[in-house]
């Protein structure tokens, strides 16, 4: 579970030693991959982890988030264990989802993690439709969609905000602006000068928020979070941030100059946040290195536990392909047909 929020020093601190782990696991994660050991691909979340966690931080342990195929990030953020999540990267049965999903399906239901998606713009239909599943049962919770600016044109993301929107679901939007879907810069993708204008064609709030700063961030989600709960409906955040490393590994990077990746590099968002708390007298140099080495020894165990983990058996492919019904499902669609809409005889 998350369970940290940047109201306080402890959590303020542990923000910082989740931002640091995001970093760590995904650049020891691209070494990995680079030599051989890690199967299929890895998109990496380096210079983008200020939203993430900042995210995180504003929601409550038991809310709920949809990622995208950059997740490894918002895996972390949201707590779940390295050394599961270096497991699933490498194949093995003990990963989160026994070695089958790799890298861009990490999914952990419990943890309120439904899954990174290899699918673009996947994840805000999966948050619509825990939402609802939310708003159905009466539960204090939110259900929040991560989305990159390339997925802002997609059909489905539309349809799943209109739909939020239009029955006022307790969702959250947030769009990672890492300035490039895939190779195309986003000025090339969209005819607006913020992609949370978007939002005006639902007559919900749409918000641009500086995403190397991770207070930033959490502000906007605790006060779209604070809008769900309250009945009104979801919100559109767009989150400006920018990846370090290419769309993905391996990547060549025709479309960008090595100038540009320093000047975003200049506004680091973990030095910004050290600095904070050093300026704030919650941390000083010599901790910030000690964390940063705790952080290091963390990774290297989780690969360590991956390297040691067993494969699956060939004949496990042929599990976990169906799921058994869950029955409130059942008996909601059962209701909602005879209803003529859904329980409750609404519009929905």
């Amino acid at each position: 579970m998350a369970g940290y929020t940047l109201k306080t020093e402890d959590g303020r601190l542990e923000a910082l030693r989740r931002m640091l782990t995001v970093r760590e696991f995904d650049t020891t994660a691209g070494e990995y991959f680079a030599d051989g050991e890690i199967p299929g691909f890895v998109h990496l979340y380096i210079g983008e982890e200020a939203v993430g966690v900042g995210t995180c931080a504003a929601l409550e342990s038991d809310d709920y988030i949809a990622s995208t195929h950059r997740g490894h990030g918002h895996c972390i953020a949201k707590g779940l264990d390295p050394k599961y999540m270096m497991a699933e990267l490498f194949g093995k049965r003990d990963g989160y989802c026994n070695g089958k999903g790799g890298s861009m399906h990490i999914a952990d239901v419990d943890a309120g993690m439904l899954g990174a998606n290899g699918i673009v713009g996947a994840g805000p239909p999966l948050a619509a439709g825990t939402a609802l599943s939310i708003d159905y049962q009466d539960r204090n919770q939110v259900a929040l969609g991560f989305l990159g600016d390339g997925a802002v044109a997609q059909g489905q993301v539309h349809e799943a905000v209109n739909l939020a929107s239009t029955w006022n679901l307790p969702a959250i939007f947030l769009i990672e602006n890492n300035q490039y879907g895939e190779a195309t810069p986003v000025e090339k993708q969209h005819n607006v000068d913020n992609l949370s204008d978007t939002a005006h064609a639902y007559d919900i709030p749409g918000v641009t928020v500086d995403g190397m700063d991770i207070t930033a961030v959490a502000e906007a989600v605790e006060e779209a979070r604070k809008r769900a709960r309250n009945g009104d409906g979801p919100t559109f955040i767009e989150a400006e941030t920018y990846r370090y490393r290419g769309h993905y590994e391996g990547d060549e990077q025709p479309y960008r100059d090595s100038e540009e990746i320093e000047r975003w590099k200049d506004n680091d968002c973990i030095e910004i946040f050290k600095e904070r708390l050093i300026n704030r007298g919650e941390l000083t140099e010599d901790e910030f290195e000690e964390m940063r080495i705790e952080v290091k020894e963390t990774i290297q165990n989780a690969i360590q536990f991956a390297q040691d983990a067993d494969l699956p058996a060939p004949e496990e492919a042929y599990e976990d392909m169906f799921a058994e019904p869950v029955p409130e499902i059942e008996q909601f669609a059962i209701q909602s047909r005879a209803d003529g809409g859904t329980p409750g005889g609404d519009s929905r």
